[in-house]
């Protein structure tokens, strides 16, 4: 047996915090019952959402190399592209797991399971992500102390950064972090005077580009962790 949150947010693309909601709303029948927070379900149960019938679907992770001006939503930004024209039609209704911006590449994740999207990138789970970074100008060993020991004052809050100099003129380094504010790492850096020319995502959590080319996915498989 499954729980009704679990099965609800495996099934429609949501949290179950979500599908809490939906449940504690009175939207959600079970064999024509309304349901509770805590119902279990089994195979052949009728489970009904805001009065349409939901059908077990297949769990879909993947892994993209988003590359540079593409942005991470469904619709284009003006002229601007949208990583789903890399994508097949079979993949369109996956929703993304975080976001980079038009001008960052590398490792988005998609997926259909909305309890696996939360657990990913809310702050109460601690998902360390990789980063590689290249500044305007090499990055001066005093700056290097603030942002990497110190951290840096930003107006949503404080933002250390792990450093890591992968190159010996010093512009080219190797970030680690563990929260996903909007722009963090380009805001921490110009709060000190650099402008990052290159943020490419390696990492996210458990899961790796692994050589996969700018501009081409694969699926994978879900990582326990």
């Amino acid at each position: 047996m499954l729980r009704l949150n679990k099965y609800i947010a495996t099934n429609l693309g949501v949290s179950r915090r979500e599908a809490d909601e939906l449940i504690a709303a009175g939207k959600v029948l079970v064999n024509n019952k309304p349901a509770i927070i805590g119902t279990r379900v089994e195979d052949g149960d009728e489970v009904i959402v805001a009065g349409k019938k939901i059908a077990e679907e297949k769990l879909i992770y993947l892994a993209l190399n988003k590359p540079v001006n593409y942005v991470c939503s469904r619709k284009r930004q003006g002229d601007t592209p949208t990583m789903y024209e890399l994508l097949p039609e079979k993949y369109q209704s996956l929703k993304s797991v975080g976001r980079l911006d038009k001008n960052s590449s590398g490792l988005i994740l998609l997926t259909n399971d909305g309890d696996f999207a939360y657990q990913m990138t809310h702050p109460k789970f601690i998902k360390t992500k990789i980063y590689e970074v290249l500044l305007d100008r090499p990055l001066e060993p005093f700056h290097q102390q603030m942002v990497g020991d110190f951290g840096i004052d930003l107006p949503d809050g404080r933002s250390k950064l792990g450093l890591e100099r992968l190159d010996d003129g010093r512009a080219f380094w190797r970030v680690t972090m563990s929260e996903g504010r909007n722009r963090q790492i380009r805001r921490t850096f110009e709060a000190v005077g650099y402008k990052v020319k290159k943020l490419h995502r390696t990492d996210f959590g458990p899961y790796h580009l692994d050589g996969l080319e700018s501009g081409q996915f694969v699926e994978i498989r879900k990582v326990n962790s």
